[in-house]
């Protein structure tokens, strides 16, 4: 049975690197038969300057009959101007509630072959493995009420709202405690218990919860710490579980351990595992245009669209050889460059990455 792949190249670099990412998906398509019909929309600035808002209905339609969504990254200062309603961000937000899509997988895995890339030592972050799970359509994001009100002495004040339900609480939980069932069964949730409310509740369920997951090891951490333990040693982490806010930030911080957020994917799920995939960089519009992003992020993602919601284990497998044996040719975008490497473009990177796998699937 044939299945739809949704591609949001989006602004920014987005349309380079989704375009590495879809020359893999057909190649792939093509060479494993895997019955995928690709489409494209528009989402973000993009959308914005075709038809004025940042999610238009034909690609909420769109999304919502795919059976995976591959997104490339979303704003830059061009729209900064705008209204926070119509922002570009608005479109990724807007997919991701919509979509139901509150279970966000942020993997962090240093390459051995970028173990020099880091800008911790060696010996920190070699071997790292981490999966960070965040929480992705409730917390402050999206709590009401909030905005910009003037107090009655004039001033003006912003506002807004950290809520969580018990149930967005359980549900996410359960994505973690079963991520790390499938890993070295370490779970550690983060919260700040100390101060707010709404984590006193979330680490309540989480103890509540870990009563049916024997099998694995659940610690708590305040996020403060947690972020400072990320950079002093990050290898005592399997995986982590956090709310929306609190997630955002420590899975950009552990993507520096890696050398490049330009190598990390993500996957963003709901209740049954349809996604949208991504990489975690942004929208890089100080070097969009200039064919120096790097593509691994996305086609990483790629592999991870193919494994969590395609069901597709041998030609994520094939995609992760192919990245691995890429960086072994000392291939680098300028990110991960290094002394002793060979600077490619981000076309370059992509070429040697399909070369890759057409070695791999012939053999």
């Amino acid at each position: 049975m044939s299945k739809n792949v949704l591609l949001l190249p989006g602004d920014g670099i987005g349309p380079e690197i989704v375009a590495q990412a879809e020359r893999v998906l057909k190649l792939l398509n093509e060479k494993l038969n895997l019955g995928l019909n690709l489409d494209s929309a528009l989402v973000g600035g993009a959308a914005i300057d075709e038809t004025g808002v940042p999610l238009p209905d034909e690609t909420l339609d769109l999304a919502r009959a795919a059976d995976a969504i591959l997104l490339g990254a979303v704003g830059g200062p061009k729209w900064d101007e705008l209204e926070m309603s119509v922002r570009p961000e608005k479109g990724l937000l807007g997919l991701r509630s919509n979509l139901e899509l509150f279970g966000n997988l942020r993997p962090a895995i240093l390459y051995p072959q970028l173990a020099e890339a880091s800008t911790l030592k060696p010996e920190v972050v070699s071997g790292l493995d981490i999966l960070i799970v965040r929480e992705l359509t409730g917390g402050i994001y999206f709590g009401q009420p909030r905005g910009v009100r003037q107090l009655e002495n004039g001033e003006r004040q912003g506002y807004n709202t950290y809520v969580y339900a018990e149930s967005e609480i359980r549900r996410i939980a359960k994505v973690a405690f079963e991520a790390a069932q499938k890993r070295d069964g370490k779970l550690c949730s983060v919260d700040k218990a100390n101060v707010l409310e709404v984590t006193v509740l979330w680490r309540e369920i989480l103890d509540e919860m870990a009563k049916d997951y024997p099998d694995v090891e659940l610690s708590h951490m305040y996020v403060d710490n947690a972020a400072m333990q990320l950079v002093r040693a990050p290898k005592q982490f399997d995986v982590l579980v956090t709310g929306n806010m609190f997630g955002d930030i420590l899975s950009d911080a552990a993507a520096m351990l890696t050398g490049s957020i330009g190598m990390l994917p993500s996957a963003s799920l709901d209740a049954n595992n349809k996604g949208m995939y991504e990489p975690c960089h942004g929208s890089a519009p100080d070097i969009a245009g200039q064919g120096i992003a790097n593509p691994l992020a996305t086609i990483l993602s790629v592999a991870m669209m193919l494994r969590y919601s395609l069901g597709e284990n041998k030609a994520a497998g094939v995609i992760e050889e192919a990245v691995s044996k890429v960086l072994d040719q000392g291939l680098r975008t300028a990110d991960i460059y290094a002394d002793g490497c060979q600077k490619v473009s981000t076309i370059q990177m992509g070429d040697a990455v399909i070369a890759a796998i057409d070695s791999i699937v012939q053999h």
